[in-house]
C-alpha cells in the first residue's frame, strides 16, 4: 500500500515538473487551438488557457486513439453545442487528456488512501470533466433557439409580406436579433453570399444543431419550396405548429412532474414530519428516560 502512494505521489511530481517544462517552452501549437487561444484569451479563464496549453502534445495522440468517427461526432457535438468559450476540436483533445491524466492520478491515490468510493469519483471526473461544456451548451443553446424561434418566424413574415425578399428579409431581421439563431442565420447568409445553394445552406444549419423546431423549420420551408406555397403562409403555420408543440411538451413535463414531486414529499418530507411530531410530543410529555430505562 505505501509502495503504491509513493508511486502516486511521484508521478504527480513528475506530472508537475512536465508541466512546468511544457508551459515554460515554445512548443508550436496547433493551428485551430493557437487561433481559440489568441481569440477566446478575453472569454476563456486564465486557468482554461493554462490547462489547454498543458495537453497541447497530447492533442494529437487523444485524437488519433479516438478514430476519424469519433472525432467527427464530437466536432458535430461541439458545433451543436455553438463551440461554448471558444471551443475547438483539438481544445477538447488537450483538455480530455489533461483531466485524463488529472483523474488517474487522482484515483491511485484515493485507492492508495483506501477510499474506493473517492477513487471513482476521481475516474468518473477524468472520463467526463472535458465533456460537460459540450453538454451544457448543447442543452442551454437548444433552449435558448427553441424559445426564440417562433418570434422570429412572426416577424420574418411580416417582413416578407412587406414585399422584401425571403434572402433580404432573412438579412433584415437576424440584424434586430443576437443570440445563438441570430448567429445561425447569419452563418447560412454568409453561404449563400459565397455561393452555396440555399437548400445546401439550411442543411449545414439543420446539421448543427440538435433541435427539433430548428428540423420542422427547415424540413417545412423545404416543402413549400418545393410545392410553391406564399413563403408568409409558411412562416406563420411553422411558428403555430412550434408553439402548439411547446404547448404540448410543457403539459408533458409537467405530468412527468407531478409524481416526482410526490414521491419526493412522501420520502423526505412525510418522515421528517412524523419525526419532529414524535419529538415533540415525546419531549412535551416530560417523561423522565432515566427511569424508564432502569438508570
Amino acid at each position: 500500500m505505501g509502495l503504491l502512494l509513493g508511486l502516486a505521489m511521484g508521478a504527480a511530481v513528475f506530472g508537475i515538473v512536465t508541466a512546468v517544462r511544457m508551459l515554460r517552452s515554445g512548443t508550436p501549437l496547433p493551428a485551430d487551438l493557437q487561433l481559440a487561444l489568441e481569440v477566446g484569451s478575453t472569454r476563456v479563464s486564465a486557468g482554461g488557457s493554462a490547462v489547454d496549453r498543458l495537453g497541447m502534445r497530447f492533442a494529437p495522440l487523444v485524437l488519433r486513439l479516438m478514430g476519424r468517427k469519433a472525432v467527427d461526432r464530437k466536432r458535430k457535438r461541439i458545433d451543436q453545442a455553438g463551440n461554448p468559450q471558444g471551443l475547438t476540436i483539438d481544445r477538447y483533445a488537450a483538455r480530455r487528456a489533461v483531466y485524463g491524466i488529472f483523474g488517474l492520478l487522482t484515483t491511485l491515490i484515493f485507492i492508495s488512501a483506501g477510499f474506493p468510493l473517492f477513487a471513482l469519483f476521481g475516474l468518473g471526473f477524468g472520463a467526463f470533466a472535458a465533456d460537460l461544456a459540450i453538454w451544457q451548451g448543447v442543452r442551454t443553446r437548444r433552449d435558448v433557439i427553441d424559445r426564440t424561434l417562433p418570434d422570429f418566424l412572426d416577424v420574418l413574415a411580416v417582413v416578407v409580406s412587406a414585399g422584401l425578399g425571403f434572402r433580404q428579409a432573412l438579412d433584415r431581421v437576424s440584424a434586430r436579433y443576437e443570440g445563438p439563431w441570430a448567429d445561425e442565420i447569419r452563418i447560412a447568409l454568409r453561404q449563400m453570399d459565397v455561393g452555396v445553394p440555399r437548400r445546401q445552406a439550411f442543411d449545414e444549419l439543420r446539421r448543427r444543431n440538435d433541435s427539433e423546431p430548428v428540423n420542422q423549420f427547415v424540413s417545412a420551408l423545404q416543402q413549400g419550396e418545393e410545392l410553391g406555397a406564399p413563403i408568409a403562409d409558411t412562416l406563420i403555420q411553422i411558428a403555430r405548429d412550434m408553439r402548439r408543440t411547446d404547448a404540448q411538451n410543457a403539459r408533458r413535463r409537467a405530468a412527468r412532474a407531478i409524481p416526482m414531486a410526490t414521491m419526493a414529499t412522501l420520502v423526505f418530507m412525510v418522515p421528517a414530519t412524523m419525526i419532529i411530531i414524535v419529538t415533540g410530543m415525546i419531549l412535551g410529555s416530560g417523561t423522565d428516560f432515566g427511569q424508564v430505562l432502569g438508570d
